[in-house]
């Protein structure tokens, strides 16, 4: 499942702390991203945040393989619901 969502962080982020650990918790997959560290990445957290590198930055993939959903600082009940989606 860690295919299905990525999660574009920091590592001082404790929203993304807190969010990390919840999906673990919760033996739900995930690959991190470090804006910090990847350019590219920084670059994509603010075309979807409004020039902002608001973090964590969430892209979900639904289940039934629709379009990618973005997420600003999600919970865990809307990232649980955009995988069953």
């Amino acid at each position: 499942m860690s295919d299905q969502i990525t999660m574009y962080s920091t590592t001082w982020c404790g929203y993304c702390r807190r969010l990390k650990s919840q999906l673990q918790r919760e033996g739900i997959g995930f690959a991190e991203v470090d804006i910090e560290q990847v350019p590219d990445a920084a670059e994509y957290v603010m075309s979807v945040n409004g020039g902002n590198q608001t973090v964590p930055t969430v892209v979900t993939i639904p289940a039934s393989g629709g379009d990618p959903i973005v997420r600003t600082n999600p919970s865990l009940a809307q990232l649980k619901a955009d995988l069953a989606s």
